[in-house]
Order: C-alpha cells, then structure tokens, then sequence
C-alpha cells in the first residue's frame, strides 16, 4: 500500500501505533515476526488533551498527553521506541477516485510501469491547494481498456490504466501533527487516516467483498469509510462524538461535565423503555458541593437529551454519503466501532436511520492484547498495527473499478449499476 509515496517499513522487531483523539490518546507497542506473528508487549492510554475533534488547539497540552501515554507503553514493553504509526481524524481529509492511463507500447509490464501510473505529480491534479496527500490506494487496473486486472505486473499491453483513491488532508493540521510528535522526540513513520485504520481492524474479508460502510464514532470526529469489491472507495468523516453527547447532558442538566459522562455510561440510552419514568437518577447540580442539593431527574429525561444528537449524527453520516454517492454501492450492511458506538440504543437508532443491518465491531484479536483494551474504543490503534505489518503488494492485488469516475450521487450510482449489472 501506497502512503504519500512510502510504506511504513515492516519490521522483525518493534512497532509502534499511536492514536491520538479527541478524548484519549493510546500507544500499542507491538513485536513483529517470528511464528507468533503480531503480538502486543506494552501499551498505554491517557485522557487527551489539547485535541479538538480530532485536530490539535494545544500544542503543549497535546504533547504532554502523547508522551505520558508512549511513556506508558515503553515501560511495560521495557524498550524505548523512536518512530510512532499515527492516525488522523482531523484536518478536513478529502477522499476523490482517479482515473489514469499511460502508454506502455507492447512492452512487458514491470514495477516501474506501476510507479509512473501511480504518480504522485499526476494524482496531485485538482486537489485542493492547501492539501497535502496521505493515501494512494490502488483501487483497480486495466490493459488496453480490458478491465477486471488484479495485477498487471508480467502482462502485455499498450496502454495501462489505474483507478486510484487518493486521500489528502489540510497541510497545516498535517505540520501541527508533526511538529507536535517531534516536541515528544519521536519520528512519524507513516500517516493513516482513523477510518481506514479502524476498517483494518474490525471488518472482515466477505464484508468488504460483498460491500459495508464502517462508522467509526470517536469522542470528537465521526469518521466513515466505504467498501466495496474488497477495496477502500470512500472516507468521510464530520465533526461530531460522543463528547457531544456529553456536553448536552451537561447543559440539559446543569451538572459537571465529568458527572455528565458518568451518567451517560452508566445510564444513558439512545432508545426510551417503559421504566424509564420510574427510574429516578440524582444529578449533582454546577457549584454545589453536597450531595444533599442533587436534583431528582427521570431516565427518561437523560434519554430525552442523548437520542436527538445521536439522530443527528447518523442523519449526517446518511447525507453525506448520499451526496458522495455511495450510499447504495456500500450495500445494506454497516459496521459501528468508536468508543461511542457503545452506548445502549446507538445501534437500533442507525438501523432505523440508515436502514441497514448494523453490527458493532470490535478489534479483531492480536496476542498480548489485555481484555480492557479489546472493545470499539481502541479499534483505530489495533488497526495502525494492521496496516504496519501489511506488505506493499497488497496494493497491487486489487480488482479492477470503472476507469471514469463521474461526480454526484447519481453519476456515481449509475456507473456502479452498469459494471455490475
């Protein structure tokens, strides 16, 4: 797989994933190789902050909870590591398909002929000006206009073409990012947009193959990533999280953040119940300090405040894809993972608003992973692991896609119905 022109290089030693989030950061340092595989020795989590739906407003506040969190997992591996795998889920990334061919003139074709329909100077063309490229995803490859190619390399032809997903993101959130890492003396070894990391984890190869849309709901981004034919043709994401959610409650309520959260986890639920109104909770109320000035409060009312924001999320998450197009290629299957994913209802309230069977994902298991750090909320750092140990000619086995890429939902919608039908 191709990353701005690089793979992160596989090891048989140590390697390193940080996820940093809105509303925590995680370090998973694992030892590659060997007959065991991936297998995790040391990892660490932290309370972020200084991060802001998934971009950084704190350089200072950001850097000290990265590196108490690398601390963390350096003395539970017992070694010290210099570069990170780090996910993005800020930054505004922008997700487009390329289309692309080169003359060849009958010749066999090679690697080289790979690197020059891969063009980083050619995929650059029309992206926005403040952008700098994470992926080029290889999505697809034709001869002589004869698609359906999974790998051109041996073959014979005069022209070779590529369909390319290509994902950039703001320059500035990219150099923050860096400069950041660098204030914690440690390197970037490559850069994974948290969809895609995420997808790494939790999804399986007939989900992808058959088509799945992945929501990955994080404390301050909701990222979204699209499958279809076994390849990634999609990323999205809005500024939306669980810590919303909690903000809501907070304010519904008039109590401290950190008791908002407590009862979200505790008692919240994105679908009513018939009990709801007997079941009385006590919300402390701002400034008091005594227990005895807590205000009596039905579940209902906590119900009340969370079901409209996670309603919301999922009526955007519906509408950008529509506007995409790829709401109906992805199938009528989706995937939820994120820490937020996990609270009671979330996954009755997709269904009905995107009306797909939904399932919530968690990572899928790596050796030496504790049982605490297995849910939804620590599938993005499982998944950079993922993507370190996965060998660039993975991105040359892909089948091929259409060649022309039209705008719109219904261009988009349209061309997927004449390749396929």
């Amino acid at each position: 797989m191709k990353t701005n022109g690089t793979t992160p290089k596989v090891r048989n030693g140590l390697v390193a994933a940080l996820d940093i989030g809105s509303t925590k950061v995680v370090c998973f340092i694992a030892r590659t190789g060997g007959d065991t595989g991936l297998q995790i020795v040391g990892m660490g989590h932290q309370l972020s902050r200084g991060i802001r739906s998934g971009t950084i407003v704190d350089m200072e506040a950001a850097a000290d909870s990265i590196r108490a969190t690398v601390e963390a997992a350096e003395q539970m591996a017992g070694e010290n590591i210099r570069e990170v795998i780090v996910n993005l889920s800020g930054g505004e990334p922008v997700s487009r398909l390329i289309a692309y061919e080169i003359s060849i003139a009958g010749h066999q074709i090679g690697d080289a002929d790979l690197r020059q329909v891969l063009d980083p100077h050619v995929l650059n063309h029309g992206r926005p000006a403040d952008h700098e490229m994470i992926h080029t995803l290889p999505v697809g490859y034709s001869i002589d206009g004869q698609r359906g190619v999974a790998d051109p390399r041996g073959m014979f032809g005069e022209r070779l073409g590529a369909n390319v997903h290509v994902i950039s993101a703001s320059g500035g959130a990219l150099r923050n990012l860096a400069t950041c890492i660098a204030h914690c003396h440690l390197e970037i070894d490559a850069r994974v947009v948290s969809p895609l990391a995420s997808s790494l984890a939790c999804l399986v190869d007939d989900e992808k193959q058959l088509g799945v849309t992945l929501i990955d709901m994080g404390g301050g981004t909701t990222t979204i990533a699209v499958y279809f034919d076994g390849e990634l043709i999609h990323t999205d994401g809005i500024p939306v999280g669980g810590m919303h959610v909690t903000n809501d409650i907070a304010r519904g309520l008039s109590t401290p953040v950190a008791h908002a959260e407590r009862m979200k986890t505790l008692y919240g639920s994105a679908m009513p119940t018939p009990s709801d109104d007997r079941e009385v909770l006590k919300v402390p109320v701002i400034g008091e300090e005594s227990d005895s000035e807590a205000n009596p409060v039905p579940r209902s009312m906590l119900v009340s405040i969370i079901r409209p924001r996670i309603e919301e999320t999922f009526e955007m998450v519906r509408a950008r894809l529509e506007e995409a197009g790829f709401d109906k290629v992805a199938g009528r299957r989706v995937v939820l993972t994120g820490g937020a994913s996990q609270l009671s209802g979330v996954r009755e309230v997709a269904g009905m608003i995107l009306d797909k069977q939904v399932r919530l994902g968690r990572p899928q298991f790596i050796r030496g992973m504790a049982e605490a750090t297995g849910g939804p909320a620590f599938s993005t750092c499982a998944g950079l692991l993922k993507y370190a140990i996965r060998t660039p000619a993975a991105a040359v086995s892909s089948p091929y896609r259409p060649t022309e890429v039209p705008n719109g939902r219904f261009g988009r919608f349209g061309q997927w119905l004449r390749e396929n039908f």
